[in-house]
C-alpha cells in the first residue's frame, strides 16, 4: 500500500498541490501536517508512520517535506527500511523499493550533510575575519556608553528609575542589566 504524507509550514499555505501529486501517485491513505518541519512532534506523519506497515510505501511530495535536517532524513528512512517499508519521494525522483533508489538517496544525503558542514566551517570563518576586523555580530547595544553615564546621573540625582528607563528609550530590565542597582549610591 501508497501511504502518503504532505506537509505546509504555516496555516496560511495549501496543501492542494502535494495532495494531488499524492493521489496521482496511486497513495490511499494521506496524512498531512500544517506546521514547521523544525517541530519533532508532527500528529500527521506520527500517523502516517504507526499505519505503514511491512511492504508499504511511505511516499512524500519532496524530501523537504519529511524533515529538515539531513540527519533526520537518513534516520527515518534508515528507521523505515529497518521496519520493510520502503520510501518514495514524487519530484526528487527517490524509491528506496530498488537498489539505485537507496543509493541515489544516500549520495543526496551524503551531498546535503557535506553542503551544511561546508556551509559551517564558511560562517566560523566569515566570523572570524569579521572579529579581526573589529567587527562585533548581533544587534546594535541599545544602551550606549554615553546612555549609561547619563542613567548614572539621572539615577544618582534621584529620578526614578522607571522615568530613567523611559526617557533613554529602554526598558526597567535593559536599564538594571547595564547599571545594576547594586552599584548605584
Amino acid at each position: 500500500m501508497l501511504v502518503g504524507y504532505a506537509r505546509v509550514s504555516t496555516q496560511d499555505q495549501n496543501l492542494a498541490l502535494q495532495v494531488a501529486a499524492l493521489k496521482k501517485s496511486g497513495c490511499k491513505k494521506i496524512y498531512d501536517d500544517q506546521i514547521s518541519g523544525v517541530r519533532a512532534v508532527r500528529p500527521g506523519l506520527q500517523t502516517a508512520l504507526e499505519v505503514v506497515r511491512e511492504g508499504d510505501t511511505l511516499v512524500v511530495w519532496k524530501l523537504d517535506r519529511l524533515g529538515r535536517s539531513v540527519k533526520g532524513l537518513v534516520d527515518l528512512v534508515g528507521d523505515l527500511d529497518r521496519r520493510g517499508v520502503h520510501f518514495k519521494s514524487v519530484t526528487d525522483s527517490i524509491d528506496t523499493s530498488t537498489p539505485a533508489g537507496r543509493f541515489f538517496f544516500h549520495v543526496m544525503a551524503s551531498l546535503a550533510q557535506m553542503e551544511r558542514e561546508l556551509t559551517v566551517e564558511r560562517t566560523l570563518a566569515g566570523l572570524t575575519a569579521a572579529k579581526a576586523a573589529g567587527r562585533t555580530g548581533g544587534r546594535k547595544r541599545r544602551m550606549t556608553d554615553s546612555k549609561i553615564a547619563s542613567a548614572k546621573r539621572l539615577l544618582a540625582g534621584g529620578v526614578p528609575p522607571r522615568e530613567v528607563a523611559k526617557n533613554l528609550g529602554v526598558s526597567i530590565p535593559t536599564l538594571y542589566r547595564w547599571v545594576p542597582a547594586s552599584t548605584l549610591p
